[in-house]
């Protein structure tokens, strides 16, 4: 009988399947038809390819991205420093290590700011056959901040690239390798850059639309309603001005000490850091050439050091102990120890819930203490001559580093005189009653009336620093030696910069009964300071001294107006990190 299937198997859809092989279904050929369908769009696709088992891309090797540097190997290969390359190198090819601080592509060029310290250059690479497109939209895709090592021949710009400190030359970029890539940054290096006299200019023309509205909505009070409607888009045409006007973004202070890191890289930072340093080198080397030694003294006192309440107490095995206001009583017995000359740079701390421009809790100090013959103005000569050498050094050894400063914060060079001014309290009481001051003879000085005297006296002796001698003797601590014709008035003195103290010292009280009856007069018990009286009981040379602030230093040097840009890492009574 004849079969009733089609002898076309629409099974397997061949009409001479071998006999034995098994039939397939309708599901299973449509699979594989789909499967076929895939493997000839794959194979069309290919054939559009380039080929690819032909070699790298020519100059595929002059980018990329560095291994981790693990110290594998050491080759002696010279990195130049931004700062080193000049107009004499031009036509050398170097080797840089710096950051990326912007890029931009713009079609067969990129450009790139590179930037190490406080310094900076311009790179720049065109298309050709050994820089392929691929490589500038590498360079140019870079995050912002990333360390890279560059390759490159330097020549002389045609104009001045007024954004860089190196503003004759540039880097014509031959090979580009990331060293380590940064994240996208939470802070944009151009806002923590910007100068200070930019965005104050902006502030005042934000301030000029704003009284523009306010003057506006006072009119449309009193305006009849067709004059309102008019009014009213005045208002919006005056917003929108706002609104342009806002361009930069400004970062505050507590914003830029979150992320302090970042803060730091910036060219002014680097630079006021260097200068700090310069300060501590210079106090250092001024001192030892006048016969001073350095000391170390204890930071870990079982009492307050100045007798007072502004103390950071801590736990200490089964007892307490004070954090120390200051080595006071140290470097004084370094000279009952017959030292005779000491100093010390070391942290200071205060527990004085003192938020404002000039407070931390944590600071530098540097001290001196030092033994006189006859009087105590032995010492402020060594002061003087010691601060106008720092002064003298800084502009010498860092007048870079002083022009990064100034280009993000002006501000004009510091005064001072040779030898320098020497005021007495009396002098300055009546300096500010001719200015129209209420003032008693032994009032004590605050803030703005410290400011106001430094206006006074910039304006009548043309200096930003001076002495400030014979303070009330109420005024200072029971261990400071009264004037021995007026003891209403003590030996006792502060130094000024810009119209704020940087240095307080006194002549101190080396005679032991003297001693314990002016810490009776103030409530000092006998009991709590017996070690330091004690120290005086075997004679003791005359001496005085005093302790500065460094942050306070560099502060008022570089007209700064807040000492935290002058601390690394501030601390106050709202911040313990980072």
């Amino acid at each position: 009988m004849e079969s009733k299937e089609n002898p076309q198997n629409p099974a397997s859809g061949d009409s001479n399947v071998p006999e034995g092989e098994k039939k397939l279904s309708k599901k299973e050929l449509n699979k594989l038809k789909k499967k076929e369908a895939k493997a000839t769009a794959k194979a069309a696709n290919q054939k559009d390819q380039p080929k690819t088992n032909e070699g790298p891309e020519p100059g595929s090797e002059n980018f990329g991205r560095l291994p981790l540097n693990q110290s594998q190997e050491r080759t002696g290969k010279k990195f130049w420093k931004i700062n080193e390359l000049s107009k004499e190198l031009e036509g050398k090819t170097v080797l840089v290590r710096a950051r990326i601080e912007k890029s931009r592509l713009t079609g067969n060029l990129c450009f790139v700011t590179l930037r190490r310290n406080y310094s900076s250059i311009q790179g720049v690479i065109s298309k050709g056959p050994t820089t392929p497109k691929s490589m500038l939209n590498f360079i140019g895709g870079v995050n912002k901040e990333s360390l890279v090592d560059i390759t490159a021949t330097i020549v002389l710009t045609k104009e001045p690239v007024k954004e860089c400190t190196q503003s004759d030359i540039e880097l014509q970029i031959q090979q580009f390798f990331i060293v380590r890539e940064s994240q996208p940054l939470k802070l944009q290096m151009e806002d923590l850059t910007r100068p200070k006299n930019v965005l104050k200019a902006q502030k005042q023309e934000i301030a000029k639309l704003a009284a523009q509205i306010e003057a506006l909505e006072e009119k449309k009070k009193s305006a009849s309603e067709a004059d309102q409607k008019a009014i009213v888009e005045q208002i919006e045409q005056v917003r929108k001005e706002i609104d342009v006007a806002t361009k930069f973004v400004k970062v505050g202070r507590s914003l830029r000490l979150d992320n302090r890191v970042l803060d730091l890289r910036t060219p002014a930072n680097q630079a006021i850091f260097r200068i700090q340093s310069g300060v501590g080198q210079l106090f250092r080397e001024y001192l030892i050439s006048q016969g001073f030694i350095e000391i170390h003294t204890p930071k870990l006192m079982g009492v307050a050091s100045e007798g007072g309440a502004s103390v950071f107490k801590l736990g200490y095995f089964q007892t307490s102990a004070f954090l120390a206001q200051s080595p006071q009583l140290h470097k004084q017995m370094a000279i009952t120890s017959d030292f005779e000359r000491v100093f010390e740079i070391g942290p200071v701390f205060r527990a004085e819930h003192s938020i404002t421009h000039r407070h931390l809790t944590e600071f530098v100090g540097l001290d001196l203490e030092m033994a006189f013959d006859e009087h105590y103005h032995e010492v402020l000569d060594v002061f003087d001559e010691l601060f106008v050498f720092i002064f003298d050094k800084l502009n010498e050894r860092y007048s870079e580093e002083i022009k990064a400063v100034q280009r993000q914060f002006p501000f004009e060079p510091l005064k001072y005189h040779k030898p320098s001014l020497r005021l007495t309290y009396p002098d300055a009481i009546q300096l500010l009653r001719a200015d129209g001051l209420e003032i008693g003879d032994f009032d004590d000085m605050d803030t703005p009336t410290e400011k106001r005297l430094g206006q006074l006296v910039k304006k009548k002796y043309e200096t930003d620093f001076y002495m400030l001698d014979k303070f009330p003797t109420a005024i200072r601590p029971f261990y400071t030696m009264a004037d021995p014709k007026n003891p209403q008035y003590a030996n006792a003195y502060d130094f000024m910069l810009r119209g704020e103290e940087i240095l307080s010292g006194a002549q101190r009280v080396h005679d032991p009964e003297m001693l314990v009856s002016k810490a009776k007069e103030r409530g000092v018990s006998e009991a709590s300071i017996q070690d330091y009286v004690d120290a005086f009981r075997y004679g003791a040379l005359p001496h005085a001294g005093g302790g500065i602030g460094l942050e306070r230093v560099v502060m008022f040097f570089l007209g700064l107006d807040n000492i935290r840009s002058t601390s690394f890492f501030p601390r106050d009574p709202k911040r313990l990190t980072p």
